[in-house]
């Protein structure tokens, strides 16, 4: 089964999408894995990312639509305000990734693009995002952003599927990103969620075709087991 659905709105009223596995989100035993692009508006390749997987998996239920594969669920783009105007914060000016209510959360930033809002969780991107974890409880959070080349995990549960983007990819496998990033998914979805939380950081300016090529085995793997 694969569910399209227009899930919830933005400050400035466009849709954020999102696409499952299973209608309502109602998923088996087996947790799903949550994919997340277009965080931050001025990433495109994490949006080209989600997109490619997005129609990867189209073209397999269209093949088998009864094909055995990992319950998922895929946001396309969690900051369609700002992937529209090519900048980094949302709508309201916020970096959503230095706004989820992790214990770490701190209002301190150096420049505008990392404007933490005014308080934890003030985003609706973020309470959206925040609302989706606790009804399904993923099992591992895989956000997709383009950056310096790297696999970044979270949590020792995110080291294993860590490891196969790494190994697919060539890119370099890292505990962290490598400067502090107080209310980020990845701080927020290991400390208070306990799941582990995968960062995809691809090359800056890598075209679409490029950017599937090399994650696409990886994906091939942990969602057909291939």
């Amino acid at each position: 089964m694969f569910e399209n659905l227009k899930w919830k709105k933005t400050l400035n009223g466009r849709d954020i999408q999102l696409f499952s596995s299973a209608e309502n989100l109602q998923f088996s035993a087996k947790k799903p894995l949550l994919f997340i692009g277009g965080v931050h508006g001025d990433e495109p390749e994490g949006v080209f990312l989600a997109d490619s997987l997005l129609d990867w998996l189209k073209k397999v239920y269209q093949k088998n639509n009864n094909l055995q594969i990992h319950p998922w669920i895929l946001i396309p783009c969690l900051n369609p305000d700002g992937y529209a105007q090519n900048m980094r914060v949302n709508g309201n000016g916020v970096d959503l990734n230095r706004n989820f209510p992790a214990k770490d959360w701190s209002q301190d930033f150096k420049q505008e693009r990392y404007y933490p809002g005014t308080h934890p969780a003030s985003e609706v991107e973020t309470q959206a995002l925040i609302e989706l974890l606790q009804k399904t409880t993923p099992q591992l959070i895989i956000h997709f952003h383009s950056w310096k080349p790297s696999i970044v995990y979270t949590g020792e549960a995110a080291l294993p599927l860590a490891k196969v983007f790494s190994t697919v990819s060539g890119y370099e496998l890292q505990p962290d990103i490598g400067y502090p990033t107080p209310g980020s998914l990845g701080q927020y979805g290991f400390l208070e969620c306990n799941t582990g939380v995968i960062c995809i950081e691809e090359r800056e300016g890598a075209q679409k075709n490029e950017i599937w090529n090399r994650f696409s085995k990886a994906f091939e793997q942990i969602l057909l087991g291939k």
